[in-house]
């Protein structure tokens, strides 16, 4: 029997969407401590999965759709493989698509407990298009494989223009810097009870709609801010440059995606993000891949001040939700 855990991961958006550029995408995020996704698998002779009591967590849960989820996952990790099966459970999920990678996450545990429970070395990095991950993001492949501050190289432009290529026919985008965050640094969320983010064939219309009119100007703008400030700040430990960064970031990127989700932040992740920005004790506030998860950047000593300041605004923006803070992961996915 093996058990894989891997923690949630936040995504602070794209280099470039433009086809005017060389590479497209390139990711830029970082994983999380907690919350955290949990599979055990047991060898058998094929694939069979079921569900610990309470693993689906209550935002975007679907209990139905996450097992069939990993008996799609686990179908291809045994093809990738080329192993019998295992039996597989899901001891804890993430949330579904509300922003914290619950998809690539739950996909490579699924893989990785395949593998182990018959005494295979995963490799998730090679498996992950086979698995259909990675066609974009590369974020959440490193974030399993090592945590930290991860900013990815992107797909060549000329081979994936407005579509991803066929599901396996990609390479996970490499990954061109990975730092570590201090220990004492706590990332806040706050994920209202609102419509999911896009995901599937919805999300990859709304990329297509959005490579084809992305401003390159933009992309140019993100550079600098990577460049002279994000990477700069994670090197040094500078926690309110960093904070500074990822804000305008994520604003940067929002620019892209204003005309296909209502604004630089998605309803009602707006009021909820404009809210959050007006408190003393965080910094960075922003909304992670399509949302509706709203995060914001805090120290330990303040993380209570900071959750109070993402409980009142969701009350600001009259949504019920959950907040949490949590700890930047120092570590990729674990194997007991």
């Amino acid at each position: 029997m093996v058990t894989v855990s891997a923690g949630a991961r936040l995504h602070f958006g794209f280099q470039n969407l433009s086809l005017a550029h060389d590479r497209l995408y390139g990711g830029v995020g970082v994983g999380l401590a907690e919350p955290r996704v949990a599979v055990t698998a047991v060898l058998a002779d094929a694939v069979s999965v079921d569900a610990a009591a309470d693993a689906m967590p209550a935002v975007g849960g679907d209990e139905l759709a996450d097992l069939e989820a990993v008996r799609r996952y686990a179908d291809r990790a045994v093809d990738a493989l080329d192993v019998p099966g295992a039996h597989l459970t899901v001891e804890r999920a993430l949330p579904r698509h509300v922003g914290l990678g619950s998809g690539t996450q739950l996909a490579l545990a699924t893989y990785a407990a395949v593998a182990r429970a018959n005494d295979v070395e995963p490799t998730p990095r090679q498996h992950a298009p086979a698995l259909g991950r990675g066609g974009r993001s590369g974020i959440g492949v490193a974030t399993f494989e090592a945590g930290g501050f991860v900013v990815d190289a992107g797909h060549p432009t000329a081979r994936f223009t407005t579509d991803e290529p066929a599901r396996g026919e990609w390479e996970t985008p490499p990954v061109v810097a990975r730092h570590a965050l201090p220990d004492d640094w706590r990332f806040v969320l706050a994920i209202p009870n609102a419509d999911t983010g896009r995901s599937g064939s919805a999300e990859t219309e709304s990329m297509r709609s959005v490579v084809e009119t992305a401003d390159g100007s933009v992309a140019d703008a993100v550079a600098g801010t990577l460049t002279r400030t994000l990477l700069p700040a994670a090197a040094t430990d500078d926690r309110q440059r960093f904070a500074e960064g990822m804000a305008d970031l994520g604003r940067l990127n929002g620019a892209w995606y204003a005309d296909e989700q209502g604004g630089v932040f998605r309803p009602p992740v707006g009021e909820i993000v404009d809210a959050l920005s007006r408190s003393d004790a965080v910094g960075g506030v922003g909304q992670s891949s399509w949302g509706p998860a709203v995060y914001a950047l805090t120290s330990e000593p303040h993380v209570d001040d900071a959750l109070d300041a993402a409980g009142r605004a969701l009350d600001t923006a009259n949504v019920d939700g959950d907040v949490l803070a949590t700890a930047p992961a120092d570590d990729g996915a674990r194997l007991e």
